[in-house]
C-alpha cells in the first residue's frame, strides 16, 4: 500500500471538530483508494521562515479551520508553496479564506488584501465578516457546469456543514475572478462557497467543513477523495 504524508497547516486543537475528523476523513479517502495517509500537523509559526523544507517532505497540503492562526504568513507561505509547486492542495474554513487572501497578494498584486478577523481596520478588507453567522449552519450549493467540484460531486447541487463567521467579500469577487482562481460553487444567495485553480493538479477550498462528514458516516467525502488520490499521484511522480 502506498504511503503518503499530508501537511495541515494550522495549530492542531482537539477541542475542535475539524481537527478531529480530518484525520478520519483522510484515512477513509485513503482506504477507498489503497493508499495509507499519514497526517502531519505544520504550526504556522514555523513555516514562515522554512517553507519549503517542511511542506516540501509532504505529497499534499491541507489547510485546516479554527483562524486566527499563530502566524498569518506562515500559512500564507505553505499555501503559495502549494499553488507555485503544484502540490495537491485543499483549503476548508479558514483555509478556504486564506487561500484567497494568499491569491489576493501574490497574484493580483492587492498587496493590502487582508482578513477582517485578524486585522479589523484593514484598507481592503477582501475577507470580511459575514452578514449572517454560519456556526452550526447547514446549506444548499449550487456547483458551477463543467467544474471540477460538479464532476466530483455527480450533481448539480450539494449540502454542506459550516462553521464560520467570515468569507470572501463580495466588493472584490469580479477583481479575484479575473485571475485562474475561480468560484465554482455559491450558496443560494450567490456568496463564494468554492474556488478552484485553473491548471492546477488539485487546488480546492471551501468555506464548509467536508471533512466533518466523517464523524457520521464510513463513505468517503468526494473532495476529501479527489485530494487523497491526487496526492497519491503526486507521490507516483519522480521528484
Amino acid at each position: 500500500m502506498r504511503r503518503i504524508r499530508i501537511g495541515l497547516i494550522g495549530e492542531q486543537n482537539l477541542e475542535v471538530r475539524a481537527h478531529r475528523a480530518i484525520p478520519k476523513a483522510l484515512e477513509l479517502a485513503g482506504s477507498s483508494l489503497g493508499i495509507a495517509t499519514e497526517p502531519v500537523w505544520l504550526p504556522t509559526a514555523l513555516l514562515a521562515e522554512d517553507t519549503g523544507g517542511k511542506v516540501g517532505a509532504c505529497q499534499a497540503l491541507w489547510c485546516v479551520p479554527n483562524s486566527p492562526y499563530e502566524s498569518l504568513e506562515g500559512a500564507l507561505a505553505a499555501i503559495r508553496y502549494a499553488r507555485e509547486k503544484e502540490r495537491p492542495f485543499l483549503g476548508t474554513c479558514g483555509g478556504f479564506q486564506h487561500a484567497l487572501l494568499e491569491y489576493a497578494r501574490s497574484v493580483l498584486g492587492m498587496r493590502e488584501a487582508d482578513h477582517a478577523e485578524s486585522r479589523p481596520g484593514a484598507a481592503v478588507p477582501f475577507i470580511h465578516r459575514l452578514a449572517c453567522s454560519l456556526v452550526g449552519a447547514r446549506g444548499m450549493i449550487r456547483l458551477a457546469p463543467g467544474s471540477r467540484a460538479r464532476d466530483l460531486y455527480g450533481a448539480d447541487t450539494a449540502t454542506e456543514e459550516y462553521h464560520c463567521n467570515f468569507g470572501l467579500n463580495p466588493a472584490y469577487r469580479s477583481r479575484l475572478e479575473a485571475g485562474k482562481l475561480r468560484v465554482t460553487g455559491e450558496d443560494e444567495a450567490g456568496e463564494a462557497r468554492i474556488v478552484e485553480l485553473a491548471g492546477h493538479p488539485y487546488f480546492m477550498a471551501t468555506l464548509f467543513q467536508p471533512e466533518l462528514s466523517a464523524l457520521r458516516g464510513t463513505a468517503p467525502h468526494p473532495l476529501v477523495r479527489a485530494f487523497v488520490q491526487a496526492a497519491g499521484g503526486a507521490a507516483a511522480r519522480p521528484a
